[in-house]
């Protein structure tokens, strides 16, 4: 089986196409294209994700990337001629795509040209993440749909990360699903979101706690923001962070740990940046300082992160952690969780390699194929929804 899969829930353009063996308990997977355009340039002047920009560019940049991904699978064939799509189908197309008229443009100029690629299926993200970006991706699914007559399949965002965090490589492109022992807890981490979610069963979620306010990745780009570092905020204080402790410079300002002892298992980082920004003002703010104040900062959030998990982890007496987004490729923040399940003892920990923390289409391709009973029709009525929780049955 193969699966078209699109990702555009944030500033992340995403295209890939996996093929499938086997079935969904135990499948082998082997990554045919794989296409993806950062934004983070564009964004950096404004410190962060401006959601019309984000739009804009996934419309500009989404049918080069298809193009690319097909080009990988071996997929990619013209027509001698251009074939026009059929007048039904070009009205419903041209509706489909009215709120993007760049994606339409490169759309006709393009796919009618096409030989109907030999996918089985388009997997895209509904939801959660920004509400114009995901309508992009949504739309362009719909439209491919219509036209190679093919299921889509929505996805959960936060799922597809669970699953990234499962993938176990084999060989270049190529991966199987780690054998996990349920139930288990996942911490999904990112600049959007920060929660716990307690996973029964396969496809069975239900949410334990959240970020009250700020999510981890967002408190880390705006502290960062405060120390003059450049956008994206997260790695630039985890550089300073681990310089300060191989210097080993003492410890000059001390930061709360926010919820740290609540009975609760939600979150807040909101107050731990307010906090930050107290601290500074009576700070001379040299290297040093900067390296101080990261080191600090990035200590509470992993002690809390830490401490969370280990009590969502002995309530729902799990026997697995999985944890998932962006924030999990930083390095301190894994060595705690690592650290935390082998002190607990028989508790599996599965954390995502680096290149599969950002947002990404691959994982999307993996968690459509899983859910693949949840195929909508081609003229599928789903909506893009930027709050979709993870809980229920994805």
């Amino acid at each position: 089986m193969k699966i078209l899969a699109i990702e555009t829930s944030c500033d992340e353009t995403a295209v890939a196409i996996a093929g499938f063996k086997g079935g969904t308990k135990s499948p082998s997977i082997s990554i045919l294209g794989n296409a993806l355009y950062s934004q983070t340039a564009a964004h950096t002047e404004f410190g962060g994700v401006v959601p019309m920009l984000a739009k804009r560019k996934h419309s500009q940049n989404l049918i080069p990337l298809l193009e690319s991904s097909l080009r990988q699978a071996k997929l990619w064939k013209l027509h001698a001629k251009e074939k026009p799509l059929d007048a039904k189908t070009g009205k419903k197309v041209r509706e489909v795509l009215e709120r993007e008229p760049e994606l339409l443009e490169a759309f006709l100029a393009l796919i009618p040209r096409l030989s109907r690629p030999t996918v089985d299926a388009i997997a895209v993200t509904h939801g959660p993440g920004l509400e114009p970006a995901l309508w992009v991706g949504v739309n362009l699914a719909k439209a491919l749909a219509l036209v190679w007559n093919k299921p889509v399949i929505p996805v959960n965002h936060m799922e597809g990360h669970v699953f990234s965090s499962l993938l176990v490589e084999q060989k270049p492109k190529a991966y199987h699903l780690a054998k996990v022992n349920y139930p288990a807890v996942a911490l999904l981490i990112s600049g959007g979101h920060t929660e716990l979610v307690h996973i029964k069963k396969p496809g069975t979620y239900s949410l334990l706690g959240a970020t009250r306010d700020d999510a981890a990745g967002e408190a880390f780009d705006k502290v960062a923001r405060m120390l003059g570092l450049p956008y994206p905020g997260g790695p630039e204080i985890s550089k300073l962070a681990e310089e300060a402790r191989s210097k080993k410079l003492p410890r000059e300002i001390e930061l709360p740990r926010p919820m740290i002892t609540s009975k609760d298992l939600e979150f807040s980082f909101a107050g731990l940046k307010t906090a930050v920004l107290y601290k500074l003002k009576g700070m001379k703010l040299d290297e040093a300082g900067k390296r101080g104040v990261a080191r600090e900062f990035e200590d509470a959030v992993t002690e809390v992160l830490v401490a969370k998990t280990r009590a969502a982890l002995l309530k729902t007496r799990s026997r697995s952690l999985i944890v998932g987004g962006g924030v999990a490729a930083n390095r301190h923040i894994r060595a705690g969780l690592k650290s935390m399940t082998e002190d607990m003892g028989k508790i599996a920990c599965f954390l995502p390699s680096p290149a599969l923390t950002t947002d990404n289409a691959v994982m999307i391709a993996v968690a459509g194929f899983l859910k693949q009973r949840g195929a909508k029709k081609k003229s599928a009525s789903f909506k893009a929804d930027g709050n979709l929780r993870l809980s229920g049955k994805a």
